[in-house]
């Protein structure tokens, strides 16, 4: 299976941002102590445990940011399975190059690998339905597009990247607006053709409520038990897209997917994943 992947040019801000806050104003001086100038090393970034890979491109860009002159192999690639003991890069070349971008490469493939491998997780529990397990905006600053990739290699989906990508009306926009009607009524008149609209339910009689007005193309059932996702499903019947989240945990996942729902979003993917146990060996 194949994944997609961004320009690197669009991940090198956040890479070089992390590369300079670990080296700082003086650069790395432990290196420039220790290693003789001219040291050349073969580095193998290992797992140290099972997972889902994540990160690769990452962690290659962040090792040629530092030395362009970097041999860099790739031997297991983002969305593929890794085992305990897998080399998934090596790096060849000046070793103070390589002890400078160990750490922050490290940092963003394990934590990415993390997600990709929670993710992973989640997808499993809902095999044999037709419900997709979606992230959420629940994301690191500054570290959302890799994050969200890290969903994707997981076997997960994006929901919108930023704010600026759709239209979703939350129970807040709903308090502030005034109501479900104005709300939506104001969506309708704002929106473009080609922009979604979503809307937050917290119970059946809102949902009643926003199948009556129209206007919605996706709603959000928001903290539901299954019975009442069960029958928000029936209720809907095919005239939106129906999106289940709130109190998701990977034990729920399979019930929930039982109920019909078109999608699974949880915050969980991302701001509840564990950094995988990845290692640099010279």
């Amino acid at each position: 299976m194949s994944f997609a992947t961004v320009p690197d040019l669009i991940l090198e801000p956040m890479i070089r941002n992390a590369l300079l806050e670990d080296l700082g104003s003086y650069g790395d001086i432990t290196t420039r102590a220790v290693i003789p100038a001219g040291t050349i090393c073969e580095a193998r970034l290992n797992a140290r445990e099972d997972a889902v890979v994540s990160g690769m491109q990452v962690a290659g860009l962040t090792f040629r940011l530092v030395d362009p002159g970097l041999e860099i192999v790739t031997h297991i690639a983002d969305g593929q399975q890794c085992r305990q003991g897998d080399t998934l890069m090596t790096i060849k070349g000046a070793a103070a190059s390589i002890l400078s971008g160990e750490r922050v490469a490290l940092n963003f493939s394990g934590r990415l690998t993390g997600i990709a491998t929670r993710t992973a997780g989640f997808v499993s529990q809902a095999s044999g339905s037709n419900t997709r397990i979606t992230c959420t905006r629940k994301t690191t600053p500054g570290l959302r597009l890799p994050e969200k990739l890290a969903v994707l290699h997981g076997g997960g989906f994006n929901h919108r990247y930023s704010l600026s990508d759709a239209i979703l009306i939350k129970d807040n926009h709903i308090a502030a607006a005034g109501g479900i009607r104005p709300a939506l009524e104001a969506s309708k008149a704002y929106a473009s053709h080609m922009m979604a609209v979503e809307i937050e339910v917290d119970n059946l009689a809102q949902l009643a409520e926003v199948l009556k007005i129209g206007g919605a193309s996706v709603v959000l059932l928001d903290n539901m038990d299954n019975d009442m996702l069960r029958e928000a499903v029936i209720m809907v019947d095919g005239r939106m897209a129906t999106e289940a989240s709130g109190n998701v945990t990977v034990e729920r996942i399979a019930s929930i997917a039982a109920t019909g729902v078109d999608y699974i979003s949880s915050g969980a993917l991302t701001h509840s994943a564990r950094t995988v146990d990845l290692g640099l060996d010279f």
